[in-house]
């Protein structure tokens, strides 16, 4: 076994936040040393909980349908690892889920990250991947958004795609005019120099 299964077992077997968890542990995570693509989200909700599959509801229907790819590529984990800030289900909210818990990034995030060397591209779903990850910190997610050229082409800050931001989208109809044409351009490239790597 490699050092990085190794890292993975220890990663889904972890229970630090089992006391704080009302549906209990279940670490979602799927990454491969190989992996182009990154996918830096918040947190498991019901359905990725009880299925064990991240993305696995509709919210990821409408990530493949904007980074325009399928199922099978998009769970392929040499193609791309999906790594959210929290790896469990932090439970229910007023407005959807918790936050992720904050125990789970300082404890995982930083050896996962320094195990996948090839990431082209890293999309950055949401507030909590945002805060994380950017350097200078955006006052909002749109903000954030509006500002996808600044890490261009590797790293671009998306809104969650839950059904619950329809009205964002619809407030930002540039989104889908100028920012998902370029991002399934780039996905598509970045899987295309992935493909021809594997050859």
């Amino acid at each position: 076994m490699s050092a990085f299964e190794t890292l993975l077992q220890r990663v889904r077997a972890c229970r630090s936040c089992a006391a704080t968890l009302p549906h209990g542990p279940r670490p979602v995570l799927q990454a491969c040393p190989e992996a182009r693509i990154l996918i830096a989200s918040q947190a498991p909700g019901r359905r990725v909980h009880a299925s064990g599959v991240p993305f696995a509801d509709v919210s990821g229907d409408r990530l493949r349908e904007w980074m325009g790819i399928d199922r099978q590529q998009f769970y392929d984990p040499t193609a791309v690892a999906t790594l959210p800030m929290g790896f469990c289900f932090p439970g229910p909210g007023r407005a959807g889920a918790l936050p992720p818990r904050p125990e789970c990034a300082p404890q995982w995030r930083a050896a996962l990250l320094e195990r996948l060397p090839l990431v082209q591209l890293t999309l950055l779903v949401g507030a909590h991947a945002q805060r994380y990850h950017l350097a200078t910190q955006p006052d909002s997610v749109t903000a954030a958004v509006r500002a996808w050229r600044d890490g261009w082409p590797a790293v671009v800050p998306l809104p969650h795609p839950s059904p619950r931001n329809r009205a964002w989208l619809v407030r930002n109809p540039w989104f889908g005019a100028e920012v998902l044409p370029q991002l399934r351009r780039r996905v598509a490239e970045v899987l295309q120099s992935n493909a021809e790597a594997r050859r």
